[in-house]
């Protein structure tokens, strides 16, 4: 396996999807693949086209690497997007098998749903504010696992920026209110990460206008009923040998799974 070539795109994506549902994602980079960031958003997108043929549904996007730390990393200098998929949502208290997942890994995060369209053309805070319905305590599960050398930005996005699920909580309808909350990610009762004085809808939203920006480039807009996750504050954190994984806000509220 050598240099991404645009001939092979389809060849490549059905060999990514192939190893994403047998829990082996990525194994190409293993092989030997290399590409750049433009090419593996286009081979994410080959692979979003064939798991709509066979009938899934995109529901959403994933906003990740808004952290510099997490940014850094990876070896780029903006964030990532990947999308969701209807076959991927799950609901508080969720029993999932963690041999579904290769190094499962977990983040804490808020999820909006939008009540209307967002026009590309009109992103002023108080437009996207307007737009959304409600928002949620989420937990994002993700594949955690690296196969190539550094930079990992290329692999991360092929593979739907590592994106394998979403625990959704409970709907706090849209706050135009200015709200301060603290963020815990908790493994079988231990606080393995946190944040103090979060701010909504500040640091929740600080790149939404990126997403928009990105979708538009490729005529799409973020449209009514869809879920986007904002973007967590940290990296993703492994499960290892933990069971219950619980995401807690102190004033947007919470959300748990068991991975078995």
């Amino acid at each position: 396996m050598a240099k991404f070539e645009i001939k092979n795109i389809d060849v490549l994506a059905q060999r990514m999807l192939e190893d994403y549902d047998s829990a082996n994602p990525g194994m190409l980079f293993s092989e030997g693949l290399t590409m750049n960031v433009n090419e593996a958003w286009q081979l994410q997108i080959a692979v979003a086209n064939l798991r709509i043929k066979r009938g899934e549904k995109p529901v959403g996007y994933k906003i990740g690497c808004v952290d510099k730390g997490n940014q850094k990393m990876i070896g780029m200098n903006h964030p990532a997007w990947g999308r969701l998929w209807d076959t991927e949502q799950y609901a508080d208290s969720a029993q999932l098998q963690k041999s579904n997942y290769d190094n499962p890994a977990m983040e804490a995060e808020f999820g909006i749903v939008l009540g209307s369209d967002i026009d590309p053309d009109k992103t002023e805070f108080e437009d996207i504010i307007d737009a959304i319905a409600s928002v949620h305590p989420v937990i994002e599960i993700h594949n955690f696992i690296f196969r190539g050398g550094y930079p990992k930005g290329p692999e991360l996005l092929a593979n739907n920026a590592i994106h394998s699920g979403v625990v959704l909580g409970n709907s706090v309808s849209n706050p135009k209110d200015k709200i301060s909350t603290d963020l815990e990610l908790i493994y079988d009762g231990e606080v393995v990460d946190s944040w103090k004085d979060k701010r909504w809808p500040n640091d929740m939203l600080s790149a939404i206008r990126w997403l928009i920006d990105q979708q538009a480039k490729n005529r799409i807009k973020l449209k009514k009923g869809e879920l986007i996750l904002t973007g967590a504050f940290g990296p993703p954190i492994p499960l290892e040998d933990k069971k219950l994984v619980e995401c807690k806000s102190s004033t947007l509220g919470s959300v748990s799974a068991t991975f078995l």
